[in-house]
């Protein structure tokens, strides 16, 4: 009893040999499980795109559309999940998708086995609706013996994610010379290897391709012939977005047209494919080590492919010529599958698609979060192989992205913000103000013992308050000292000034017990006469304008100060030993 993978075999089979009846080429790609899958989510992304504005779709909404839109091909009852609502745009731009492609899919392969079925040689149908819609949804698991004899059968249930990612990049640049209409196709082979085409690069071909109503193969193909061989009269504007890519779109051109001509050049389809695959193996892993994850699937996947390649054009001959009964009835030119290619390469081309659509019969990936996610192995050293996120066109930039404002803002901050006082130790001959930002000339404006004069001249016509002598007599001098030169007074503050840096200079801060003595007997002697001041012009004035100020604390010996000296407030206050330094810097 036959299995399901050989009536699966059998429907493909029909549809190759008959496919001239329906279509008008004969370089129909085939997408199974894992290709209608990923086509659904790029469908149901443009319907969003259309409606909310964004290429997403949640994987969620596609693998529940992906069971409506399998019911509804097969003629089944709908599943119990509630259908998407805009499900029929999804439909319509999932066909759309196959006929722009040049594809179909396994469904509707199934759908028209019936009409293209000759009846003598094909057997009737053994597939059932609800045999393929297992086999599609992955509930069903075919034997190994019935699965399509691909070198990938038995290894492909164990292979890793790159293994898988590898594979599907030889595959889809050997699609690209059956049918060079498979957009699906190029997008996973155009930044692999790396050629700097990423998302943009991407983006401005499909936007060309929607321009000019062709393929993406087309477009880029177009530009880049118009750039070598069109001169400057057909040469692309400068204003072209592709003018930006050239250089990665050259090298992709040239690459497929090595391919093409190996294709034309070599007659055997044995050593072309094994030529063709090699070729591919050669840039994947160039650059990498042979240790290289990347590289050690690539060797594998070139083997396997080789094999099968040599397996498939031995049964082709053998069926060849078992069927030979003289001369084969000749086709129209419009059908045959050397149209626009080379004759040496027509058998090839054959084994190719022999190939491929082993390659659609094979079971699906049963992780299906891994077939459409974003996070895929990156083979192209820049991005990775995702379909969905290369179809995605990137975010135009409006000139205020969040990153540069941050930056803006925290560089603002950091001149705003008040720098930190430098607490290095100073030098004994520094200011020794309390407030450390002080200016020095503020500071030379206070008012202090050694600003003022040694000696002061009465106001004429006029006579100090017996209070005023009562205050300030201890310690000051007498009336005499009017009589002094302006020798005399010089050579006084000259000395003053030499003892006070003399004391600054040795760091003494101990004073001589003689003038600590005197200085207390002082201190006493003021705070006693300022007490009796006190009494006796609260009794006699009641408190009048010329009570003196509060008594400060001060160590040094107080002089005699005239009515127009006031006095410096507290605010004002200086430290030990300021005077005396002040007073030196003033020189």
């Amino acid at each position: 009893m036959e299995s399901l993978g050989d009536h699966l075999k059998l429907m493909v089979k029909t549809f190759r040999r008959e496919c001239h009846r329906v279509f008008q080429s004969e370089r129909t790609t085939i997408h199974g499980a894992d290709g209608m899958l990923m086509v659904l989510q790029l469908a149901m992304a443009e319907v969003n795109k259309q409606h909310i504005g964004e290429f997403k779709v949640l994987l969620s909404d596609v693998l529940m559309t992906w069971k409506h839109l399998l019911s509804d091909k097969l003629h089944l009852p709908p599943p119990s999940s509630a259908r998407l609502e805009k499900y029929d745009l999804v439909l319509e731009a999932y066909e759309c998708f196959l006929k722009r492609s040049n594809a179909v899919d396994l469904v509707d392969i199934f759908s028209m086995y019936k009409q293209l079925r000759v009846v003598d040689l094909d057997p009737e149908e053994s597939v059932s609706p609800i045999q393929l819609f297992d086999f599609l949804s992955g509930n069903t698991e075919v034997p190994d013996s019935s699965v399509p004899s691909t070198p990938s059968s038995k290894s492909r249930s164990c292979s890793s994610q790159v293994e898988k990612a590898v594979r599907r990049v030889f595959c889809s640049y050997l699609s690209l010379l059956v049918n060079s209409k498979n957009d699906m196709a190029l997008a996973i082979t155009l930044d692999v290897p790396s050629r700097s085409l990423g998302r943009q690069a991407f983006t401005d071909i499909k936007h060309s391709a929607n321009n000019t109503k062709t393929s993406l193969f087309l477009a880029l193909t177009s530009f880049i012939r118009a750039i070598q061989l069109g001169g400057k009269g057909y040469a692309p504007a400068e204003s072209d977005p592709l003018r930006k890519h050239v250089k990665g779109l050259c090298d992709y051109v040239q690459f497929l047209d090595n391919l093409e001509e190996m294709l034309g050049e070599i007659p055997d389809p044995s050593v072309c494919g094994a030529r063709l695959v090699t070729t591919i193996r050669a840039v994947l892993v160039k650059g990498r080590s042979s240790g290289d994850e990347v590289h050690a699937a690539a060797d594998k996947t070139t083997k396997e492919l080789r094999e099968r390649i040599f397996q498939l054009d031995q049964f082709q001959k053998q069926a060849a010529n078992g069927s030979r009964m003289g001369i084969s009835p000749a086709r129209p030119k419009a059908y045959t599958v050397n149209h626009a290619t080379a004759y040496g390469g027509r058998d090839t081309v054959k084994v190719l698609m022999a190939l491929l659509d082993e390659e659609a019969l094979a079971p699906p990936c049963p992780n299906k979060a891994e077939l459409l996610s974003e996070d895929q192995p990156v083979l192209s050293g820049a991005e990775g192989t995702c379909v969905l996120m290369l179809f995605r066109s990137p975010e135009v930039s409006t000139g205020c992205s969040p990153e540069p404002l941050r930056n803006r803002v925290q560089s603002r901050r950091d001149l705003i913000k008040p720098k930190p006082r430098d607490r290095a130790v100073r030098s004994q001959f520094a200011c020794t103000y309390k407030d450390e930002d002080l200016p020095l000339n503020r500071v030379l404006d206070f008012p202090s013992t050694s600003q003022v004069p040694s000696c002061v001249h009465p106001a004429p016509k006029s006579k100090i308050p017996s209070s005023m002598e009562d205050g300030f007599g201890s310690g000051a001098h007498d009336a005499s000292t009017a009589k002094h030169t302006p020798e005399c007074r010089k050579n006084e503050r000259s000395k003053g000034q030499r003892k006070a840096a003399l004391e600054q200079i040795s760091g003494n801060a101990q004073i001589g017990s003689a003038d600590l003595t005197n200085r207390k007997k002082t201190s006493m002697q003021m705070q006693n006469k300022g007490t009796k001041r006190k009494q006796l012009d609260s009794g006699q004035h009641g408190g009048s304008e010329n009570e003196p100020p509060e008594k400060k604390k001060h160590t040094h010996v107080s002089v005699k100060v005239p009515k127009n000296i006031s006095k410096p407030s507290n605010r004002k206050k200086l430290i030990a030993g300021q005077g005396k330094l002040t007073s030196f810097f003033r020189l």
